[in-house]
């Protein structure tokens, strides 16, 4: 007897709801800020509660000028998620006014201005993000050299003090506690004419990275993958985005490397540096601003890591996913337009 392959049949209404997946979201982020807090201190937290404070500010404010109501819509958990996610994206001694600004062009002009959730083009948090990069890019900068717990300063008073004044205490100061991420040690220094042996055998810039990319970051980026995890055991998300995003970064950095080790990074390094893991499970997989087809979500995801590996390698900004997310939402409903299944008995005649 002949069998056909089919996808579940959606004769009953879904169970789930949109506060349940952006809770399962929010669960799933756990690992990673854990690992963020214990390289990056507290602020990572201090950072979390200001941006999803703002955001359901925003939220709340938009809906009453909408005439909408405030419930189910503030309660859906989709404002405390795109706060989050933005937070995680940001030094962890960030002014509060960053926050600030971040979510009221996420929530405002890329959210609610398009009529809300589910019919934005880009994503919100990227959108906030690369506002702030934008017009801030020294304050995004000041990224705080990854440590234990332990060795972390300022305190805790300091920090908040930092956070809510933009400065940090007169026995402190920036440069002795900031430290350039990789991806900016590694574009900087390339563009001086120093190959990457060189790079990693400074004394100074080589203590940034670790086995597989950098030093902290590469940790981090291994509990957002077990966060992704999650989220695929529970499906929330698909596998196209993360296999074709992740498997594209490796395919396109293999040659290179092998052709010049000296001047192309490992191609693990792209993986566990930056945000690439972060966005290959939590922002590339938006089902609303990303592909909903299979074919098309696997487009999605290789755009993203193509995108990203150009603009490290070519443009001015040493990571680049933020603007690979938003060019690739551009393209999203073209690649559900032209990527749609067909249906069972497509081109059959009525005779057969």
């Amino acid at each position: 007897m002949t069998t056909f392959a089919i996808a579940p049949a959606p004769h009953l209404p879904a169970r789930t709801t949109v506060r349940r997946v952006m809770g399962d979201v929010l669960i799933a982020l756990v690992p990673g800020v854990v690992a963020q807090v214990w390289y990056f201190g507290f602020g990572v937290l201090a950072q979390i509660a200001l941006a999803i404070f703002f955001a359901l500010i925003f939220e709340s404010a938009m809906l009453r000028l909408r005439g909408q109501t405030q419930r189910p819509w503030i309660g859906d958990l989709s404002a405390p998620v795109t706060g989050a996610l933005f937070a995680l994206c940001v030094p962890a001694w960030s002014p509060w006014w960053i926050s600030c600004i971040a979510m009221f062009a996420a929530i405002v002009f890329a959210k609610h201005l398009y009529g809300g959730l589910g019919k934005n083009i880009f994503n919100p948090a990227m959108v906030g993000y690369l506002v702030v990069l934008l017009a801030f890019p020294l304050a995004l900068a000041r990224w705080p050299a990854p440590a234990p717990p332990t060795a972390h300063a300022p305190g805790f008073g300091d920090l908040l003090q930092t956070i809510f004044s933009g400065h940090l205490p007169a026995s402190q100061n920036f440069d002795a506690l900031s430290q350039a991420t990789p991806l900016d040690t590694v574009k900087i220094e390339a563009a001086r004419g120093y190959t990457l042996a060189e790079i990693r055998g400074n004394p100074v810039s080589g203590q940034i990275f670790g086995d597989l990319g950098s030093n902290g970051w590469e940790w981090i980026a291994n509990w957002y993958a077990v966060g992704g995890l999650y989220l695929l055991w529970r499906r929330v998300i698909h596998w196209h985005v993360p296999v074709a995003l992740l498997g594209t970064t490796i395919l396109l950095t293999v040659p290179a490397w092998i052709i010049d080790p000296d001047v192309n990074p490992l191609p693990l390094q792209h993986v566990f540096s930056g945000g690439l893991m972060l966005a290959a499970f939590f922002i590339a997989t938006d089902p609303v601003t990303g592909a909903a087809t299979p074919r098309g979500r696997l487009i999605f995801g290789a755009g993203v890591a193509a995108l990203t590996l150009a603009i490290r390698r070519w443009g001015a900004y040493p990571d680049g996913v933020a603007f690979a997310v938003l060019l690739m939402n551009c393209c999203a409903p073209l690649l559900d337009r032209i990527t749609i299944p067909r249906a069972y008995g497509y081109g059959l005649s009525c005779d057969e």
